[in-house]
């Protein structure tokens, strides 16, 4: 059985860091290319970061570049989201994903539809 499991997220201040973890379960983790996405309240889903199953390939939204960070530990089946200044436009539950898709591409990375296995999602509120 196939388990992403998110965690770290909580209430923070405008300005803080936090950093998300992902365990994943159940998948041979390093054949897969790993996601980070994000849905506010009515809002739909938006792609944040993507890392490569090596990890030498990343993809991030433009409009977050240079605050996020995605990594990832293949030996800890975990990959991460380092989010630095964080804005209350932040505000939102993150989700983990997993593909086998190659992201050859940002847009490959960043479709959601490419990503076949998710995490429950960790809420993320940033208070200004």
């Amino acid at each position: 059985q196939v388990q992403l499991v998110e965690s770290g997220g909580g209430l923070v201040q405008a300005g803080d860091s936090v950093r998300l973890s992902c365990v994943v379960s159940g998948l041979t983790f390093g054949n897969y290319h790993m996601a980070w996405f994000r849905q506010a309240p009515g809002k739909e889903r938006e792609f944040v970061a993507a890392i490569s199953r090596t990890g030498i390939t990343t993809y991030n939204t433009d409009s977050m570049k240079g605050r996020f960070t995605i990594s990832k530990v293949n030996a800890k089946t975990t990959v991460y989201l380092q989010m630095n200044s964080l804005k209350p436009e932040d505000t939102a539950v993150y989700y983990c994903a997993a593909n086998r898709i190659p992201i050859y591409s940002a847009n490959i990375a960043s479709s959601s539809r490419n990503y076949g296995s998710w995490g429950q999602g960790t809420q993320v509120t940033v208070s200004s």
